[in-house]
C-alpha cells in the first residue's frame, strides 16, 4: 500500500475571530476545531501527520501532544508558503499527501478516503475536494473541459461566465507528494498579497501535463471553513446535529434535540432519554436506561445504567447504578456515588464518596468526606472540612443516622450504625452504635414572655 501523509495548516493567526484564542483552538462542541480535523485524519491510516503553526504554536502543541509532528511557519506568507515547512519532513517521501486546513472541523473521515481513493483510481498527481455551492461568492471556482479539471479560478478573477460556476474549490487537495515539493519551489509571490498560494501548482503540474482531478462531495456542510464567530456557530450548529442524530440512531431518545448539547467525545448507551436544556460535555460515559435533565450540566463524567439526574450539574466524578440525583444538586469533581444513591435537592457533593444505599435527601454539604453505605444524612447535615487554612476528613461509616441540622468537624470519624441526634456540632469521634448529642441542654423559662411584657409596658 502506497506511504500516506497528511499536512495540516494551522498557522494563520485568524484576526477576523476577534479573539485572544488561536482559531484553530476555538471549541466546536466542546473540542478544538483542529483536533477535530486530527481525529478524522488519523481514521486513515496516515503514515505522518504534520501540523504547520505559526501564530500561537505552543498552545497548539499543548492541545495536540504527540499526535502529530510539527513545522513552524514563522512569517504567514500563503498557503503554499506553510505546505513549503512540512518540506524537511516529506519532501523527498514517496507517497500522497492529503492537505487540509486546521479550520475545517466538519470535514469527515469517510469524505477524505473518498478523495484519497478517487485520487489513486484517476492515476492524478493533484486531485482538488470540491463541492457545489448554493452560492459561491467568495468561493474559486472549479473550470473543467470534458468532464476534467482545466483550472481553479478566484472569484475575484472570474469573468461572468465562471460567476455562474457552482463548482467551488474547497481548500482540501491530495497529491503526488514529491510533485507536490517540486511545484511548491515553482510558486510565485507576484500577486497583489505578496504570498504564496496553493492553488498555483494546480496550474503549475497541469502546465507541466500532469494529470489534475476533482472529487466533488455530496456534502458542502463539511467544507465550512470558519473564519469568524459567525461560521464558528455555523459550524457548532452543524456538528450538534450530527452527534445528536448519531446517538438517536444509536438508541438514545432526545426529547428535543435543538436544546440538547452533547460533546463529540460523549458516550450514551441505549435507552436513555435526554431531556431538554442537557448539555453533556468532556469525556463523559453515560449507561443505559439513564434518564438525564432537564437542563442538567455533566461534564467528564462516569454514569452508570438506570441512574437518573435532574436539574444538576456533575463534573468530574463516577456515579453508579440506578442513582437518583437532583433537582438542583451539585456534583463537585473527584466525587464517587455507588449504586442506589440517593442525591436530593440542594445537596452539594464535593470530593467524597458515598457507598451504596446512602441518601442526603435535602439542603446538604457533604465535602472531603467517606460516607459508608446505608447512611442518612437528615436534612440540613454539613460536614466541616475547613478550618480556614487546610481541610479535613470526615468519615461516616455503615449504616451510621445523621440527624437534622448536624455539623461534624473534620477530622471526625461517626462509627458503623451510630446515631447523631438533631442539631448537633460533633467535634469527637462517635463510638460504633453509640448515640451522640453535642447541643445544649433545652432550658424552659416559665413565664418568661409575661414579665418581659410587663417590664416593657411599665
Amino acid at each position: 500500500m502506497d506511504k500516506r501523509y497528511a499536512v495540516i495548516l494551522a498557522a494563520g493567526r485568524g484576526t477576523r475571530m476577534r479573539s485572544s484564542l488561536y482559531k484553530v483552538l476555538h471549541p466546536v462542541c466542546g473540542k478544538p476545531m483542529v483536533q477535530h480535523v486530527i481525529d478524522q485524519i488519523s481514521q486513515l491510516s496516515i503514515d505522518k501527520i504534520i501540523t504547520v503553526v505559526g501564530h500561537g504554536a505552543e498552545k497548539v502543541k499543548a492541545e495536540l501532544g504527540e499526535s502529530c509532528e510539527y513545522a513552524l511557519q514563522t512569517e504567514q506568507l500563503g498557503t503554499a508558503h506553510a505546505v513549503m515547512q512540512a518540506g524537511a519532513a516529506l519532501e523527498n517521501l514517496d507517497g500522497t499527501t492529503i492537505v487540509i486546513c486546521g479550520d475545517t472541523p466538519l470535514i469527515t473521515a469517510d469524505t477524505m478516503s473518498a478523495l484519497l481513493k478517487h485520487h489513486k483510481e484517476t492515476n492524478a498527481k493533484a486531485t482538488i475536494l470540491t463541492a457545489k455551492a448554493d452560492d459561491p461568492t467568495g468561493y474559486g471556482r472549479i473550470v473543467r473541459a470534458d468532464g476534467s479539471v482545466k483550472k481553479i479560478v478566484e472569484h475575484k478573477d472570474a469573468n461572468a461566465d465562471e460567476l455562474q460556476l457552482t463548482e467551488i474549490n474547497t481548500g482540501t487537495y491530495c497529491f503526488d507528494n514529491k510533485e507536490l515539493f517540486k511545484a511548491l519551489k515553482k510558486v510565485s509571490n507576484n500577486n497583489v498579497q505578496g504570498e504564496y498560494y496553493l492553488p498555483d501548482v494546480i496550474e503549475i503540474l497541469k502546465n507541466e501535463g500532469e494529470t489534475v482531478s476533482a472529487y466533488q462531495t455530496n456534502s458542502f456542510d463539511e467544507t465550512l471553513g470558519v473564519n469568524d464567530r459567525i461560521a464558528l456557530s455555523q459550524a457548532e450548529k452543524i456538528m450538534r446535529e450530527r452527534i445528536n442524530k448519531l446517538h438517536m440512531k444509536n438508541g438514545v431518545s432526545l426529547i428535543d434535540p435543538d436544546s440538547t448539547y452533547i460533546s463529540a467525545d460523549a458516550v450514551i448507551g441505549e435507552d436513555t432519554v435526554i431531556y431538554p436544556g442537557t448539555m453533556i460535555m468532556g469525556e463523559t460515559e453515560i449507561g443505559s436506561n439513564c434518564t438525564i435533565g432537564p437542563h442538567t450540566e455533566i461534564k467528564d463524567c462516569k454514569i452508570l445504567n438506570g441512574t437518573t439526574i435532574r436539574q444538576s450539574v456533575s463534573h468530574d466524578s463516577e456515579i453508579g447504578n440506578n442513582v437518583a440525583i437532583g433537582p438542583f444538586a451539585h456534583i463537585r469533581p473527584s466525587s464517587v456515588i455507588s449504586d442506589k444513591v440517593k442525591v436530593g435537592n440542594f445537596v452539594e457533593i464535593k470530593k467524597s464518596t458515598m457507598g451504596e444505599g446512602s441518601k442526603a435527601s435535602h439542603l446538604s454539604y457533604i465535602g472531603d468526606a467517606e460516607v459508608g453505605k446505608d447512611v442518612n444524612l437528615g436534612c440540613g447535615s454539613i460536614t466541616v472540612n475547613y478550618d480556614g487554612k487546610n481541610k479535613f476528613l470526615t468519615k461516616i461509616e455503615d449504616g451510621a443516622f445523621i440527624g437534622c441540622n448536624s455539623n461534624l468537624i473534620a477530622p471526625v470519624t461517626i462509627g458503623k450504625g451510630a446515631y447523631v441526634a438533631a442539631g448537633s456540632t460533633v467535634t469527637d469521634d462517635v463510638p460504633t452504635e453509640a448515640l451522640s448529642v453535642a447541643r445544649a441542654r433545652q432550658v424552659n423559662k416559665e413565664g418568661y414572655v409575661s414579665r418581659l411584657k410587663m417590664n416593657k409596658n411599665s
